[in-house]
């Protein structure tokens, strides 16, 4: 993660762009980026494999430079969350439901 952290940051500062990315900013463009991968899928469910890939890309591009800008380690903060929601969602009594945890 850290290796694919710094390419990104490198791609970014070649360029001079880290001076645009903010933490507002690249939350604005987190959201985007999830409006055009939304959009991938608008009208059918059928969908560009490719396009939806790179789509996701960007998402993560931007999700990664956020953690980078926050000072927070993006696999760390992945696996801090996830126990955070296993106990939320504890397998027996969410294992196949849909539900939300304050309902189960």
């Amino acid at each position: 993660m850290e290796e694919l952290t710094k390419k990104i940051r490198k791609f970014a500062e070649d360029r001079d762009w880290l001076q645009f990315n903010t933490p507002e900013n690249l939350a604005k463009s987190i959201s985007i980026e999830a409006g055009e991968l939304l959009e991938c899928f608008q009208w059918n469910s059928d969908y560009d494999k490719d396009e939806v890939k790179y789509e996701v890309a960007d998402v993560m591009n931007y999700c990664i430079l956020l953690c980078s800008q926050i000072g927070v380690d993006p696999k760390e903060v992945i696996l801090e969350k996830m126990e955070i929601s296993a106990k939320k969602y504890p397998i027996e009594k969410s294992k196949g439901k849909s539900t939300k945890y304050t309902k189960l």
